[in-house]
């Protein structure tokens, strides 16, 4: 592709990618298409000959383009994925041409500075000292899983890297975790049966009671306590568990303290109700992810260490063939061997140019806007005595119930059934979930598109269908 077709075809990438984002309200939030249909479009040989830039961009109007989730929509109200903002869209197209591998300094030197910028950025905005340090990585999920190994590798002052886990463990968070926790349990051999998931209180938040009883009997039996995950901002109703009270009881028994805020991050920029005196700065480790509350596209997770030389303990490893012999003073920063990573996507590039193109005040605005869309259905859904909401909402994740039916089988049947009808209606997105037992809407505006008038007219949307369904079920009886 010489340049000329490389800027006809980006001219047109860049057209087509306008017209999407200006028409994203007027198209359906969830294709109307079967699997079979989507796994058929593509089910062709690898190709031997190659193919016109036209013919390729006319295959993906087809094939792709119809058949997305389109997350930026309004309607988009499910699993934390925001609207990426369209800098960040741009940034990920030049991320790509220039394809700096980060993993070590000679392969993006400016790469690495700036992605160190934006870390120190985010330690700041965390509460952190200037001993604090972190990777950015894929998401949550990988930046949990470094935050338990760095306390595996503490406690047991390294030997678990070298020899195994020689003992029992115990890791504590609550119920409501996410299920990236679980994971990362498994995967630095402690086994998910060393997990103690804790009981909440009304507010969803952690019971201290519970930890305290856990770790007492956990003691009793010959298990020793490695880790306490406290949640800032839990996936389903945003709670925030008391993290000065959990760092009190983890210096008490020489544990780690990591914080999951991959969501609830965003609200330490929030101007309404900001979360920086939430005692998130002393965690040892947390998890915060760009890519949720801060609108840049996927993938920018990040992990924080409030001890940079942690992360070197960790993973410091150096190959020969990674030596770099003209680091005689020590300052081209090698993140394959501060971090679990050795390939890196240039994943800071979107979330620089996020910041830079809007500042923390924007971005504040569009966070405040989606809580107070949480706090507007949470107000529609009190109001209406065939509705529970389960808590005032501290973010934008909120948690709401029809109480028509008649048991909790006829509850969940209902509640998956109205969610199906509302994806099929093409005009919004959510889930279902459960708190405490019973089944619930799952709702979760993270999106600048999002407006008041959305909440109002998905609220009449579920009031139709749950009484539509309750009705016919009643009437079927």
């Amino acid at each position: 592709m010489d340049p000329k077709e490389f800027r006809d075809m980006g001219h047109q990438v860049v057209d087509l990618l306008a017209d999407y984002l200006d028409q994203i309200e007027t198209k359906r939030v969830f294709p109307d298409v079967e699997p079979r249909t989507v796994n058929q479009l593509f089910n062709e040989p690898l190709p031997v000959d190659p193919s016109t830039p036209n013919s390729v961009l006319d295959e993906l109007k087809e094939k792709l383009l119809p058949y997305c989730t389109n997350v930026g929509h309004p309607g988009y109200m499910g699993l934390i994925t925001p609207s990426p903002n369209p800098v960040g869209i741009v940034a990920d197209f030049i991320c790509s041409a220039l394809n700096q591998n980060i993993g070590a300094y000679s392969i993006g030197p400016s790469a690495v500075a700036m992605e160190r910028r934006v870390l120190r950025w985010l330690t700041d905005l965390c509460g952190c000292d200037e001993n604090a340090g972190g990777n950015l990585t894929s998401g949550g999920m990988m930046a949990n899983f470094i935050g338990l190994k760095l306390a595996r590798d503490t406690v047991t002052r390294d030997q678990a890297q070298f020899d195994g886990v020689q003992d029992r463990w115990a890791v504590y968070t609550s119920e409501e975790r996410h299920v990236s926790v679980d994971k990362a349990v498994d995967c630095i051999g402690l086994g998910r049966n060393a997990l103690r998931p804790l009981a909440t209180d009304a507010n969803f938040q952690v019971r201290l009671d519970a930890l305290e009883e856990a770790i007492a009997q956990d003691k009793k039996n010959g298990i020793q306590p490695m880790c306490i995950v406290g949640i800032f901002g839990t996936t389903n109703t945003g709670a925030v568990d008391d993290i000065r009270e959990l760092r009190r009881i983890a210096d008490r028994e020489g544990m780690w303290l990591h914080a999951d805020a991959a969501y609830g991050g965003g609200m330490l920029l929030s101007n309404d109700a900001p979360m920086r005196d939430r005692g998130l700065g002393l965690a040892d480790s947390i998890t915060i992810d760009p890519h949720k509350w801060f609108y840049a596209p996927l993938d920018a997770g990040a992990v924080l260490v409030k001890d940079d030389r942690r992360l070197t303990a960790s993973f410091g490893i150096k190959p020969s063939y990674l030596t770099d012999e003209f680091d005689r003073a020590n300052e081209r920063y090698q993140y394959y061997v501060h971090g679990f990573e050795q390939s890196r996507r240039f994943r800071s590039l979107k979330v620089w140019m996020s910041f830079k193109r809007y500042g923390t005040r924007q971005i504040a605005e569009w966070i405040d806007n989606n809580v107070r869309q949480a706090k507007h259905l949470y107000a529609l859904a009190e109001r209406d005595p065939e509705f529970e909401p389960a808590c005032v909402p501290p973010m934008s994740a909120i948690c709401i119930r029809y109480k028509g039916a008649q048991s909790d089988d006829e509850s969940k049947g209902l509640h998956a059934e109205v969610a199906q009808r509302i994806e099929q209606s093409g005009r919004f997105w959510i889930s279902t979930t459960e708190l405490k037992g019973r089944t619930w809407f799952r709702i979760n505006p993270v999106n600048f598109r999002t407006r008041q008038e959305h909440m109002d007219q998905l609220f009449d949307l579920l009031q139709s269908e749950c009484r539509s369904i309750a009705e016919s079920t009643s009437a079927g009886v």
